[in-house]
């Protein structure tokens, strides 16, 4: 009894150096990340939090949403200048993500699980967008800021804003329900067992070629643009609060996109849509091709052998589909 005693007093003793190691290193790693990318926009409070947006350029108001574990530099690299001569651009940092807080009223304690969900996300950036004096925006989101641009699409069904979308368009975006799981890595994480052990873990010690792996992976069979990666703020992600509203997000949205898919009939807005076929993140043949045969105003331009990233693949083409989504709109 007093060697097992003994024995769980060392376990003990080094499970807790270890996370306080783990701690100290976690804490090092996320100010070393909020040093080197720093906000690089202005703050609006919404119902007592706050959301990070940059706004550039005039004209029609375009709104430019960025995917699971982005921020507003995935626009900022390249797209918004091409587009800030056009159109006035505010691009925001999703709740949870960048430098936005989460949506009010969810639990951030490290074991909770409960996402950011898509409509929840839109209606905080529905209200900065009134809060900004945004009237009638295209929404424009890439990935998961694709399903949040539709939930913001179906807001308008019920309540009226000045900042409803007069368009919606789509970069590679999530918009129906997909058959099967999530890997496990999102499974694991957005678990609470992963909310305490995993995510520390994974923050405190992933190695920067982790991170430019995970780049690059996002990015194929497409070459990452040169000084992307040195651009983006790829730690930020890695930060535990932002990664675990991201993987919380991203673990708990299915249900609600069944239930969003059921009011797509009653779109009537103008939708472009922009997907590579060779996108294995969000596959073009569960999205944009189911979205088309329940949404009348659904156009797709289909990017032969692009993946993930049309907006880099083909800036031009992504380009053009905002610009047909004003004009189908009555905003030229």
């Amino acid at each position: 009894m007093r060697l097992a005693r003994r024995t769980f007093t060392i376990a003990a003793a080094a499970i807790a150096a270890g996370a306080a190691f783990t701690a100290v290193r976690g804490n090092a790693r996320v100010q070393s990340a909020e040093t080197q990318f720093p906000p690089i926009g202005e703050f609006v409070g919404v119902d007592g939090r706050r959301i990070h947006y940059v706004q550039e350029g005039a004209g029609p108001d375009l709104v430019l949403l960025h995917g699971a574990g982005g921020n507003v530099r995935e626009f900022t690299f390249d797209l918004v200048g091409r587009l800030s001569d056009q159109f006035r651009v505010t691009v925001f940092d999703r709740p949870g993500m960048g430098y936005s807080d989460r949506v009010p009223g969810l639990d951030n304690k490290a074991f909770a699980t409960e996402g950011d969900s898509p409509v929840a996300q839109a209606e905080m950036l529905r209200k900065a967008s009134e809060i900004l004096g945004l009237e009638a925006p295209i929404v424009a989101g890439h990935s998961f800021g694709g399903i949040v641009s539709m939930a913001w699409a179906n807001l308008a069904l019920d309540s009226e804003s000045p900042a409803n979308p007069s368009a919606i368009v789509s970069l590679a975006g999530v918009l129906m329900p997909w058959p099967g799981e999530l890997g496990q890595y999102y499974r694991v994480n957005g678990s609470a067992l992963g909310g305490v052990t995993t995510i520390p873990i994974i923050s405190a010690f992933a190695s920067d070629q982790r991170i430019s792996d995970a780049i690059d992976g996002i990015f194929k069979p497409q070459p990452v643009p040169e000084g992307y990666a040195d651009y983006v703020g790829g730690a930020l992600t890695l930060r535990p609060s932002q990664f675990r509203a991201n993987v919380r997000q991203v673990n708990t949205l299915r249900p609600h996109v069944v239930e969003m898919s059921k009011r797509y009939p009653e779109l009537e807005l103008p939708i472009e849509i922009v997907h590579g076929t060779l996108d294995a993140t969000v596959p073009i043949n569960v999205h944009p091709y189911e979205l088309r045969k329940i949404v009348a105003s659904a156009n797709l331009t289909e990017l032969q052998g692009v993946g993930h990233m049309p907006h880099h693949a083909d800036p031009d083409a992504t380009v053009a589909a905002i610009e047909r989504a004003a004009m189908r709109a009555g905003l030229r």
